[in-house]
């Protein structure tokens, strides 16, 4: 059974029963499972070369267009980096849910995935019986962030991913990138939550007005970043793509030069510091591109997919 079929049961059993990244400091709960020693390592005898790469992929805006789909050639390009032996990791904003059928595409069948900015790291595991585990949570306390922001931005709509992996919502807010339909709450029950994520958006406001909200209220210990649009994510303190990567960077003992990185986000701006071979999509902003060794086509013209082949 494929990741996904595994992961369309797993939704069955719950539903019954995308600025920089800031980081202050409240308190942050990280909980690591610890994983096996080499039965989870990719066997090298498909690649014709002995530099193993780790290879950190965005999602949206990387992978996928904007809405949603993704092309044949950037397809087939990841596929053969997965097939000739390097170690691919999606690294997303998205949750472990909406996260799942992309690595079912690009075909990752063991392995590690990177999800909620770092919030999230899966092992994939064939043997598991949803085809993966969770091997570190960071989780976080919302309510001061959650109630700075509900003065400031008093139109906009909050979600919560909570530590078991369901989403609370107020205002009917519903994101594909949650994997999961949100449950509505009262904001009240999201203060007392704990968090792995938080999302907040506005039809109401620009990323400018969001930008100016975070100034004005000083977000204080939580990771945030501000996306194209009104939206807003944020993760537990220091928790960002980066420091998940790194983390696993260290397990697989991959030398840091041998670690490449494509993105497109301000979410992504520290994963693309981080990898040896940072590179920024064709219509990345200004600050991502900034970040980045180098800049490929957009991902409306593949670019993703002529980096992959680059590392054939």
């Amino acid at each position: 059974m494929g990741v996904h079929h595994k992961f369309m049961a797993a939704v069955v059993r719950i539903l019954a029963g995308a600025g920089r990244v800031w980081s202050t400091r409240w308190m942050t709960t990280l909980t690591e499972t610890s994983v096996a020693g080499n039965d989870d390592r990719r066997d090298n005898d498909k690649t014709n070369t002995t530099r193993k790469l780790m290879v950190a992929l965005d999602v949206d805006g990387t992978l996928v267009n904007h809405d949603g789909h993704m092309s044949a050639p950037v397809r087939e390009a990841a596929q053969a980096v997965v097939a000739a032996g390097h170690e691919v990791l999606i690294a997303t904003g998205r949750s472990l849910n909406a996260t799942l059928p992309i690595i079912e595409q690009i075909g990752i069948d063991t392995g590690y995935a990177v999800c909620c900015n770092g919030g999230v790291t899966l092992r994939l595991d064939p043997a598991q019986p949803d085809g993966y585990e969770v091997i570190r949570k960071a989780t976080f306390d919302p309510g001061p962030a959650l109630r700075a922001l509900r003065k400031r931005l008093p139109m906009a709509k909050y979600a919560l991913e909570d530590e078991d992996g369901n989403f609370l919502s107020t205002e009917r807010f519903q994101d594909a990138s949650f994997g999961v339909e949100a449950i509505g709450v009262d904001f009240q029950t999201m203060l007392e939550s704990t968090a792995v994520r938080v999302v907040v958006f506005s039809s109401e406001n620009t990323s400018e007005d969001f930008n100016e909200a975070i100034k004005h209220i000083g977000l204080a210990g939580v990771t945030y970043s501000v996306g194209w649009t009104a939206w807003l994510d944020i993760a537990a303190e220091g928790v960002t793509k980066a420091s998940a990567l790194e983390h696993l960077r260290g397990h697989l003992s991959i030398e840091s030069h041998l670690t490449v990185a494509i993105g497109d986000g301000r979410n992504d701006i520290e994963m693309l510091t981080w990898a040896g071979r940072g590179v920024a999509m064709g219509q990345a902003p200004e600050e991502v591109i900034a970040a980045a060794d180098e800049v490929t086509m957009s991902v409306h013209d593949d670019g993703a997919a002529h980096v992959l082949r680059s590392l054939l």
